[in-house]
Protein backbone atom coordinates (compact mmCIF):
# COMPACT_ATOMS: atom_id res chain seq x y z
CA UNK A 1 0.00 0.00 0.00
CA UNK A 2 1.28 3.45 -0.90
CA UNK A 3 1.46 6.39 1.51
CA UNK A 4 0.94 8.74 -1.44
CA UNK A 5 -2.09 11.00 -1.06
CA UNK A 6 -4.30 11.23 -4.16
CA UNK A 7 -7.38 13.20 -5.02
CA UNK A 8 -10.51 11.21 -5.86
CA UNK A 9 -10.00 12.02 -9.55
CA UNK A 10 -6.38 10.83 -9.44
CA UNK A 11 -7.44 7.62 -7.71
CA UNK A 12 -10.09 6.87 -10.33
CA UNK A 13 -7.65 7.67 -13.13
CA UNK A 14 -4.99 5.37 -11.63
CA UNK A 15 -7.53 2.54 -11.36
CA UNK A 16 -8.62 3.02 -14.98
CA UNK A 17 -5.08 3.03 -16.39
CA UNK A 18 -3.94 -0.34 -17.70
CA UNK A 19 -1.00 -1.98 -16.02
CA UNK A 20 1.51 -4.30 -17.64
CA UNK A 21 4.62 -6.12 -16.51
CA UNK A 22 7.01 -8.74 -17.85
CA UNK A 23 10.15 -10.41 -16.54
CA UNK A 24 12.68 -12.42 -18.57
CA UNK A 25 15.77 -14.49 -17.93
CA UNK A 26 17.53 -12.25 -20.48
CA UNK A 27 17.44 -8.69 -19.09
CA UNK A 28 17.96 -7.32 -22.63
CA UNK A 29 14.77 -8.90 -23.99
CA UNK A 30 12.43 -6.34 -25.54
CA UNK A 31 8.85 -6.64 -24.31
CA UNK A 32 5.75 -4.78 -25.39
CA UNK A 33 4.91 -4.37 -21.71
CA UNK A 34 8.12 -2.36 -21.17
CA UNK A 35 6.96 0.52 -23.37
CA UNK A 36 4.46 3.23 -22.44
CA UNK A 37 1.15 3.10 -24.26
CA UNK A 38 1.10 5.29 -27.37
CA UNK A 39 -1.05 8.42 -27.14
CA UNK A 40 -3.41 6.90 -29.69
CA UNK A 41 -4.36 4.21 -27.15
CA UNK A 42 -4.90 6.59 -24.25
CA UNK A 43 -7.06 9.22 -26.01
CA UNK A 44 -10.21 7.20 -25.42
CA UNK A 45 -10.79 6.22 -21.77
CA UNK A 46 -10.42 2.51 -21.09
CA UNK A 47 -13.92 2.25 -19.66
CA UNK A 48 -15.29 3.47 -23.02
CA UNK A 49 -13.58 0.71 -25.01
CA UNK A 50 -15.21 -2.60 -25.80
CA UNK A 51 -13.30 -5.78 -24.93
CA UNK A 52 -12.74 -6.28 -28.69
CA UNK A 53 -11.28 -2.81 -29.24
CA UNK A 54 -8.98 -3.08 -26.23
CA UNK A 55 -7.79 -6.58 -27.25
CA UNK A 56 -7.21 -5.35 -30.84
CA UNK A 57 -5.10 -2.41 -29.67
CA UNK A 58 -2.91 -4.49 -27.39
CA UNK A 59 -2.44 -7.21 -30.01
CA UNK A 60 -1.10 -4.54 -32.35
CA UNK A 61 1.51 -3.54 -29.76
CA UNK A 62 2.60 -7.16 -29.34
CA UNK A 63 2.78 -7.68 -33.11
CA UNK A 64 4.83 -4.53 -33.65
CA UNK A 65 7.25 -5.44 -30.85
CA UNK A 66 7.66 -9.02 -32.12
CA UNK A 67 8.36 -7.87 -35.69
CA UNK A 68 11.04 -5.46 -34.51
CA UNK A 69 12.98 -8.47 -33.23
CA UNK A 70 12.84 -10.46 -36.50
CA UNK A 71 15.66 -10.71 -39.01
CA UNK A 72 15.13 -10.18 -42.75
CA UNK A 73 14.63 -13.89 -43.37
CA UNK A 74 11.46 -14.20 -41.27
CA UNK A 75 7.91 -12.83 -41.20
CA UNK A 76 5.40 -12.83 -38.39
CA UNK A 77 2.78 -15.51 -38.12
CA UNK A 78 0.52 -16.64 -35.34
CA UNK A 79 -0.41 -20.00 -34.01
CA UNK A 80 -3.64 -20.51 -32.17
CA UNK A 81 -3.50 -22.41 -28.93
CA UNK A 82 -6.08 -25.00 -28.06
CA UNK A 83 -7.28 -25.54 -31.64
CA UNK A 84 -6.40 -27.22 -34.92
CA UNK A 85 -6.34 -23.85 -36.72
CA UNK A 86 -2.58 -24.13 -37.23
CA UNK A 87 -0.50 -21.13 -38.21
CA UNK A 88 -1.50 -17.97 -40.10
CA UNK A 89 0.88 -15.45 -41.66
CA UNK A 90 -0.53 -12.19 -40.33
CA UNK A 91 -1.74 -9.93 -43.14
CA UNK A 92 -4.45 -8.08 -41.23
CA UNK A 93 -6.26 -7.82 -37.93
CA UNK A 94 -9.60 -6.28 -37.05
CA UNK A 95 -12.33 -6.21 -34.46
CA UNK A 96 -16.08 -6.05 -34.36
CA UNK A 97 -17.60 -4.55 -31.20
CA UNK A 98 -18.26 -5.61 -28.62
CA UNK A 99 -16.35 -8.89 -28.50
CA UNK A 100 -14.97 -10.25 -31.81
CA UNK A 101 -11.37 -10.08 -33.05
CA UNK A 102 -10.55 -11.16 -36.62
CA UNK A 103 -7.21 -12.28 -38.07
CA UNK A 104 -6.60 -12.23 -41.84
CA UNK A 105 -3.76 -13.98 -43.58
CA UNK A 106 -2.61 -17.17 -45.23
CA UNK A 107 -1.42 -20.53 -44.01
CA UNK A 108 2.11 -21.82 -44.76
CA UNK A 109 0.92 -23.22 -48.13
CA UNK A 110 -0.38 -19.79 -49.20
CA UNK A 111 -4.07 -20.60 -48.75
CA UNK A 112 -6.13 -17.54 -47.82
CA UNK A 113 -7.18 -17.81 -44.16
CA UNK A 114 -9.36 -15.85 -41.76
CA UNK A 115 -9.97 -16.58 -38.10
CA UNK A 116 -12.83 -14.96 -36.21
CA UNK A 117 -12.52 -15.29 -32.47
CA UNK A 118 -14.41 -14.15 -29.37
CA UNK A 119 -12.18 -12.16 -27.01
CA UNK A 120 -13.06 -14.58 -24.21
CA UNK A 121 -11.39 -17.37 -26.21
CA UNK A 122 -8.39 -15.34 -27.39
CA UNK A 123 -5.13 -17.28 -27.11
CA UNK A 124 -2.53 -16.24 -29.66
CA UNK A 125 1.06 -17.38 -30.08
CA UNK A 126 3.27 -15.14 -32.26
CA UNK A 127 5.75 -17.09 -34.39
CA UNK A 128 8.52 -16.33 -36.86
CA UNK A 129 8.20 -18.21 -40.17
CA UNK A 130 10.67 -18.16 -43.06
CA UNK A 131 9.64 -15.75 -45.82
CA UNK A 132 7.53 -17.25 -48.61
CA UNK A 133 9.78 -15.81 -51.37
CA UNK A 134 13.46 -15.74 -50.47
CA UNK A 135 14.32 -12.77 -52.73
CA UNK A 136 11.59 -10.44 -51.48
CA UNK A 137 11.91 -8.17 -48.46
CA UNK A 138 9.97 -9.48 -45.45
CA UNK A 139 6.44 -8.14 -45.20
CA UNK A 140 5.88 -6.22 -41.99
CA UNK A 141 2.38 -5.42 -40.79
CA UNK A 142 3.09 -4.05 -37.31
CA UNK A 143 3.94 -0.52 -38.44
CA UNK A 144 0.84 -0.40 -40.67
CA UNK A 145 -1.35 -1.44 -37.75
CA UNK A 146 0.21 1.22 -35.52
CA UNK A 147 -0.34 3.88 -38.22
CA UNK A 148 -4.00 2.86 -38.33
CA UNK A 149 -4.28 3.20 -34.55
CA UNK A 150 -2.73 6.66 -34.65
CA UNK A 151 -5.27 7.83 -37.24
CA UNK A 152 -7.93 7.03 -34.67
Amino acid sequence: MSDEIMTTAEMHEAQAMPRARAAHADPCAECAEDHPLPDSLTRKPLDQKSPAEWAYERLILYIENFEQQLDNEHEIAMGFTGADAGVIRIEGIGYFDPDIVTFYGSDPTGTKTQLIQHVGQLNVMLRALPKMVADDAPRRIGFRLVEDLEKG
